[in-house]
């Protein structure tokens, strides 16, 4: 879509300014958006797109904050989200919020069923839901529950609660962070056939690549202020970060060194086969490997290929009884049952998700870092806390965690520094390997860029590392060699000139 020359914006938000304790959020932060159109809101983290987008959809009353917001050349003032709903402004968040054991229909109506005479009428929620999910071209029964859906298809349901008033804007915030590469096709798909029917989208991503797929303008958010807006035609990686970091960027991936083949072998993986607790299915088939020492070891495939399980296997956080082969640690039987095993014996894990399976969110930045060796900090069950200071004041300050203190609530960092603490914890337990799933998951490009260089440090220091991720740029710009799975099962092993995004795809949707 194309954005006709003076068009009239259909909801406009100027000079917008919000304070927490005296720290400025955002300041005089103008935005526009048009009817039929995605616009792109990018910045770092900390850079005030999800304060933004709160005032947008009234999350942040009206009296707040400062500035002006208009809709449709209106002004308006929103004083709770159902006032932004009314003026048909949605969001859907990151977090899904739905009730797993109603139905799909009951979570549209949530709040808000359609009643006659103060009478609702189960059928006609039914009805209007399937109204609505036709629309979306979602082809489901609407008496589902919500707890037999797919994250996929439970934040398309999100959506049709957004759609059971009329709307003019919907605003996603990191929409695929969880979904399968065909759920992501069918957001696309969805989102595309929106912007036909003149329905605004605010889509706001750390991925780059699916700004350039959707977005017809972006709005650059740094320190809280709006600093660029950007057309389609000028939609460069390179302007998109220089915008978003105030700076030129010369590489956001670290030099890539000559990988040794002859190094020695660290670990090995023999004939790994994992059945599904519940059903009994096989969900991982003979898989075999191994990794060198001093190695980047990447593990790509598609969403459902297993990539998870075999770091967790490896971890011993899948059930020991149906888990089968062998596994060897610089040259010794690898007999894990349980995670304990596995910190014992050198191995440490950055899980996918780090505010559920990684953090724990209420305490500070000191005790998550040493959370694991809090035994050898301790004598006669009491911690040293002279020693504990010291190994955290080290890691904050080698990691650049950017933290006030280090007494300061873990769930206040940015993610790229929570990355960073979860990372610190596994280094104080001196691993010599070190599994990380989607380490760069839901942080920005700039803090992306500081985890490579700092895997890269750690490689040359002589930690090994096991990446997994979903981004392939990273993980052919990061490996020295690639373990290609599909379906449970391995498809190649790639390294050298043959590793590339093109091969690793080949292998891993044959």
């Amino acid at each position: 879509m194309a954005v006709v020359a003076n068009a009239f914006p259909i909801v406009e938000l100027r000079n917008i300014s919000k304070e927490f304790s005296g720290v400025r959020a955002l300041s005089n932060v103008n935005l526009s958006i048009y009817a039929g159109e995605c616009l792109g809101l990018v910045g770092e983290n900390g850079a005030g797109k999800s304060t933004l987008m709160k005032v947008l959809s009234g999350v942040w009353p009206a009296g707040t904050f400062d500035g002006d917001m208009f809709v449709e050349g209106r002004s308006v003032l929103f004083y709770e989200p159902k006032d932004a709903s009314s003026a048909g402004i949605a969001i859907i968040h990151q977090e899904l919020s739905l009730f797993q054991e109603l139905s799909i229909a009951e979570n549209i109506f949530m709040g808000d069923m359609p009643a006659t005479l103060g009478i609702v009428k189960a059928k006609d929620v039914v009805e209007r839901s399937r109204e609505i999910l036709e629309r979306l071209h979602f082809d489901i029964d609407p008496l589902t529950l919500v707890k037999d859906l797919s994250v996929g298809e439970q934040q398309l349901v999100e959506i049709a609660r957004a759609f059971r008033r009329p709307i003019k804007v919907l605003i996603l915030d990191e929409p695929t962070s969880a979904l399968s590469d065909r759920e992501i096709e069918n957001l696309f798909s969805l989102i595309r056939d929106l912007k036909r029917q003149g329905v605004a989208c605010v889509y706001i991503s750390h991925k780059l690549p699916e700004i350039h797929e959707l977005c017809d303008r972006i709005t650059v958010l740094r320190d809280g202020e709006s600093v660029a807006h950007l057309e389609k035609k000028n939609l460069s990686d390179g302007a998109i970060i220089e915008a978003m970091v105030g700076r030129k960027i010369e590489a956001i991936f670290p030099p890539k060194r000559p990988f040794d083949a002859n190094r020695e072998v660290l670990l090995e993986v023999r004939n790994l086969n994992y059945k599904d607790p519940k059903t009994g299915i096989p969900l991982l088939k003979e898989v075999s490997f191994d990794v060198r020492k001093g190695e980047i070891f990447g593990i790509a495939g598609l969403m459902g290929s297993r990539r998870t399980e075999i770091l967790l296997s490896i971890f011993g956080a899948l059930q020991a009884d149906k888990t089968s082969g062998e596994m060897f640690l610089e040259g010794k039987p690898l007999h894990v049952q349980s995670p304990i095993d596995a910190i014992q014996a050198g191995i440490g894990l950055v899980t996918e998700d780090r505010k559920i399976s990684g953090l724990v969110l209420e305490m500070d930045v000191q005790s998550n870092l040493t959370l694991p060796i809090l035994r050898r900090l301790s004598r006669f069950l009491t911690i040293k806390g002279n020693e504990e200071k010291d190994l955290v004041d080290y890691y904050i300050r080698i990691l650049r965690i950017k933290t006030p203190h280090a007494n300061f609530k873990v769930r206040n960092l940015s993610g790229g520094n929570q990355q960073k603490v979860i990372i610190g914890r596994w280094l104080s337990t001196k691993p010599k390997i070190l599994l990380l799933d989607e380490p760069t998951r839901g942080i920005d490009v700039m803090a992306k860029a500081e985890i490579y260089y700092l895997m890269r440090q750690l490689v040359d220091q002589g930690l090994t590392l096991v990446l997994v991720s979903s981004e392939l740029p990273e993980v052919v710009s990061l490996s020295d060699r690639v373990l290609v799975m599909r379906e449970g099962m391995v498809a190649g092993l790639l390294s050298g000139k043959e590793m590339s995004q093109k091969s690793i795809m080949e292998r891993a949707a044959a």
